[in-house]
């Protein structure tokens, strides 16, 4: 007979003596399990003891996570949270450098456990460490030279044991001092700080930004550009991304009114990073990142990817105040711009109010205006009043008319010597082009959680947005040319065009001239040739013999992609735990045993290389035991989470399982193909359908491909709509040969 299911079969440790083996009944409470515990060994205060995880996150067992102990789990009584807390409060004070040393040691790794954390912080700990950081450490500067690993070490642990108490969301960021910012900028400013030291002073600051205004403030005026410089150079690729998520927290907080720094003469290297947005259009940082980052030859990780393609969400965010300002026809100094264009196409001076008459002026300007390819020719500032892209058109007009005079110049003459029907209306186009690459870059967006979607090219160039508008303006007057195209077809070579741009930017172009060179090789008549050929895939798999053998086919599919999901289980997938508060480098495991029946699971300390053996994986989940997979806003952890709730890019990675009454296991997948590989999987191991996209991308490509095999021997035998008729039958059956 199965023993109930309260009761869970474990090992319980203590130092100095056997391993117990013990059944916990999970009715009673917590403390008179640790009062057994204490009498079994004959240990008094049992209030002053606790049970442990006896792996390698020694979290303590409470009444809240009391549910996750599983039959064989290995458990350590210890002393209470409360107890470590005040002997660790009492260590770090210690006069003598080595035990202090070995205290935050301990602080540092106990303090990634909550229970712990809220009894330590309870005790004013937290002030104790910041006091430490502020001048504590003071006393040990002399000592720097001759024990400089010493001091090292007791910095990390000291600012390791403040990020994990502050990664808990206990206690608001606005408590800290100035004096206690100024040390932590300090280990940032200086060039020989021990690595370990400087990860952490950068982490402290990125939370300070990303989770206060007001500490804002105080880090920006704290940290110059020319601090972080050094950091960008080194060749620690930890440091660098650090240092570019600094850079990121800062931009990303920054008031809209200090994205732009008016004094051009101001040394760039002493400014504060209140003036990051400007600072980033400078060439020296760009140039930084681009040589010492992206073209290094180390390979980029994901979370430096993320890093660089957060920086490029928000350079792009800059253009977002132009693309929704409209212009105003009144403003002189915005007419002039248009005259500008005027002037640099036709090659004509603007001519004073007295020569000739008002009409014939009037009638000169609308004659250019209307060659210029606006769409009011009379008052073509009313083109720019429509948001996005407002502004920011004419500007790239602008920019495109001084920086490619020639190209400029060329375009407008060439189409207003064409017939008005076939001309490429330049204004017209450029206005939607300039939205059409908004909309691909996402201008005004704010970045997603999980993307890696960052392009090299656009961190080659001081004006980017406007080099890469310049390139795709020419792109689509050479592809309505090729089209011979008329106004009617505006719409069609605007769809071409974006095709042309999407398919170009997706082979990810390390430089523009490389960007420009793919689409050189995507001209209008190789779009249409990948169309058609996309066409006929699709045409050739619509005739009804084939949809019949498809549905034959079908079933044999959907079980090889059962069976590749229940495999991609068994190999295991490695977690990420993320907090509320900040992106974090903790890790878990999961994997299905092969015979499909258990799911072993448990935490790691580092990402894992290779696969994870069950016998490292603590825990485990009986698959019988699953009652169902939910999935995004209707998991518990994203209900729990105010930050993740919000958080649209984590939910849509989001799914649980839930299992007996009220348990559940929580996960967030690394990327949408993980998430759709767990979710199919889960789905399959309870009988269900599988649903996701990537199901469906296989079934297509699967399908696709077992339908060609099996029609190679028809190629280029015409299939009927139906089968042939049934002939009559003969008039005679002589011709049967009877084998009696």
């Amino acid at each position: 007979m199965p023993p109930p299911a309260d009761i869970v079969k474990v090992a319980i440790e203590w130092p100095g003596a056997f391993p117990r083996l013990m059944e916990i009944d999970q009715k009673k409470p917590l403390t008179s399990i640790i009062k057994e515990v204490c009498d079994g060994w004959s240990l008094g205060n049992h209030e002053n003891y606790a049970l442990q995880n006896a792996d390698s996150t020694n979290f303590y067992i409470t009444e809240k996570n009391r549910n996750d102990i599983k039959n064989g789990s290995i458990l350590r009584l210890t002393s209470s949270p409360a107890q470590t807390a005040q002997q660790l409060h009492r260590r770090i004070q210690s006069s003598s450098m080595e035990d202090k040393l070995e205290a935050l040691k301990d602080l540092a790794n106990a303090s990634r456990d909550v229970t712990f954390a809220q009894e330590f912080i309870n005790l004013d700990g937290l002030s104790l460490l910041t006091q430490m950081v502020e001048s504590g450490t003071e006393r040990y500067q002399k000592l720097q030279k001759i024990m400089k690993p010493c001091f090292g070490d007791l910095l990390s642990f000291t600012l390791t044991a403040f990020v994990e108490l502050m990664d808990h969301g206990i206690v608001s960021w606005d408590t800290f001092s100035l004096a206690f910012i100024k040390k932590i900028a300090s280990y940032v400013s200086k060039s020989a700080m021990d690595t370990a030291v400087l990860q952490r002073s950068l982490a402290i600051l990125e939370s300070m930004v990303l989770n206060s205004q007001d500490l804002y403030q105080k880090v920006a005026q704290e940290i110059t550009i020319g601090q972080l410089i050094p950091h960008l150079q080194g060749t620690d690729q930890d440091i660098q991304t650090y240092t570019i998520a600094v850079i990121n927290a800062l931009f990303l907080k920054a008031p809209e009114e200090k994205r732009q720094l008016d004094d051009e003469n101001v040394n760039i290297l002493d400014c504060p990073l209140t003036e990051m947005a400007h600072i980033l259009a400078q060439k020296q940082l760009r140039n930084i990142i681009l040589s010492n980052v992206i073209r290094s030859t180390k390979p980029i990780n994901d979370e430096m990817a993320h890093q660089l393609y957060v920086l490029q969400v928000l350079t792009f965010n800059l253009l977002e105040d132009r693309m929704m300002t409209k212009m105003d026809p009144q403003d002189q100094a915005q007419r002039d711009i248009i005259f500008e264009l005027r002037r640099i196409a036709f090659d004509v001076e603007c001519e004073p109010n007295n020569s000739g008459s008002i009409e014939k002026r009037k009638s000169m300007y609308t004659r250019d205006y209307k060659k210029l390819g606006f769409i009011n020719h009379v008052n073509p500032a009313v083109d720019f009043t429509q948001i996005p892209p407002g502004m920011l058109a004419l500007d790239n007009m602008l920019y495109f008319a001084k920086h490619a005079q020639d190209a400029y110049i060329r375009i407008v003459l060439e189409n207003s010597s064409r017939e008005d029907k076939h001309e490429c209306p330049f204004g017209r186009s450029s206005i939607e082009l300039t939205k059409m690459l908004c909309e691909i870059l996402k201008v005004g967006e704010l970045p997603s959680e999980n993307c890696h979607d960052f392009h090299p090219m656009f961190f080659t160039h001081d004006r980017a947005f406007e080099e890469f508008f310049c390139i795709c303006i020419q792109l689509l007057n050479k592809t309505w040319k090729e089209m011979r195209a008329t106004s009617e077809d505006f719409n069609k070579v605007m769809q071409v065009v974006r095709e042309q741009v999407m398919r170009a930017l997706s082979l990810k172009p390390n430089s523009l001239d490389q960007f420009k060179t793919r689409l050189q090789n995507l001209s209008y008549t190789e779009i249409l040739k990948i169309r058609q050929s996309e066409r006929m895939n699709q045409e050739d798999f619509q005739s009804r013999p084939i949809l019949e053998l498809r549905e034959k086919i079908q079933p044999e599919i959907m079980e090889l992609i059962k069976q590749q999901r229940l495999n991609r289980l068994c190999e295991g997938t490695c977690f990420r735990k993320i907090s509320s508060r900040r992106r974090q480098d903790k890790f878990w495991y999961c994997r299905l045993s092969p015979n499909h029946k258990v799911l072993h699971y448990g935490d790691l300390e580092e990402s894992p290389q290779g696969e994870v053996p069950h016998d490292s994986l603590q825990d485990k989940l009986p698959v019988a035991d699953i009652k169902a997979v939910v999935t995004g806003k209707d998991c518990p952890h994203m209900k729990e989470k105010g930050a993740l709730k919000q958080n649209k890019e984590v939910q849509e990675l989001a799914f649980s399982v839930l299992y007996e009454s009220d348990e559940y296991l929580n996960f967030i997948a690394p990327d949408k193909h993980e998430y759709c590989v767990w979710t199919d999987g889960l789905n399959a191991l309870l009988g269900k359908e599988m649903t996701s996209e990537f199901t469906k991308s296989d079934l297509d490509v699967l399908l696709s491909m077992e339908m060609k095999l099996r029609l190679l021997d028809l190629e280029n035998i015409q299939i009927p709509e139906a089968p042939p008729p049934i002939p009559k039958e003969p008039s005679n059956y002589d011709f049967v040969y009877d084998c009696n």
